[in-house]
């Protein structure tokens, strides 16, 4: 029979064993789906949007898991070797949670906009933290992970390589910055017209460049019809398209 000492001492050990195997949470994260308790100094991160992994790379961390690339296999050609231990989970959009679980990841970065509806799942494998959106807020949400990752002045000094890339491209540029660029994207099922609020149409913008009247909003995007593509006119077209899944 167990003494009360005994008992007590016991107990100790389960308590110290326990705050050896239990990450040593440091800080509460505000995020898109509430608030969550993330470990300092995460080194198990997974990734689940392309935004983010891109982000990730920028700030010197190598995710162990991560969102495949749209148009890769897994990966974009130009992070093939960045990304090489990386393990594929599938697409933003369809998640593989069983490979995720395997990685035993101490922090998961998502976004709402892609995952909300597989959040109290990831969460139940690691801590969660996600963004609203994904797009034009590209710099925000490379901040947002930045602070959830402990790498602030990482991010600023990639923020501010950056600025000082699009200022020389400017500068370089002349009176070309002047011109209108068109940004399309077609689909196996629906072309779109991209306006100021994206990824592209931030870089256009930080440049210089004009966008062409029709596409002068800061909105996202809009699918349009063959009626639309007066629309497309610009001094330059840049297109993207999807391949069929």
């Amino acid at each position: 029979m167990f003494s009360l000492r005994s008992s007590a001492a016991l107990a100790a050990v389960f308590v110290a064993a326990a705050a050896l195997v239990a990450p040593a949470f440091a800080r509460e994260v505000t995020h898109a789906m509430g608030v969550t308790e993330v470990p300092d100094a995460p080194l198990r991160v997974v990734i689940l949007t392309n935004e983010g992994t891109e982000a990730l790379l920028a700030l010197g961390v190598k995710p162990v898991g991560a969102a495949q690339s749209w148009d890769g296999n897994p990966w974009h050609a130009h992070l093939t070797d960045l990304l090489v231990d990386t393990v594929d989970l599938g697409t933003e959009l369809a998640v593989d949670l069983e490979v995720l679980a395997t990685l035993e990841p101490d922090l998961i970065l998502g976004t709402k906009v892609r995952q909300e509806k597989i959040y109290e799942q990831l969460s139940a494998i690691a801590p969660t933290v996600m963004t609203e959106t994904i797009g034009g807020e590209w710099q925000e949400n490379l901040k947002f992970y930045a602070s959830a990752l402990g790498k602030d002045a990482e991010a600023e000094a990639a923020l501010a390589t950056f600025d000082a890339r699009t200022k020389a491209i400017h500068d370089a540029l002349g009176d070309a910055v002047n011109e209108q660029i068109s940004m399309v994207r077609f689909s196996p099922n629906r072309t779109r017209i991209y306006y100021k609020d994206t990824f592209s149409g931030l870089i256009l913008d930080q440049i210089g460049f004009k966008r062409p009247p029709a596409q002068d909003k800061d909105e996202f995007a809009e699918e349009v019809t063959k009626e639309r593509i007066p629309d497309m006119a610009g001094d330059r077209i840049f297109y993207f398209f999807e391949r069929p899944q």
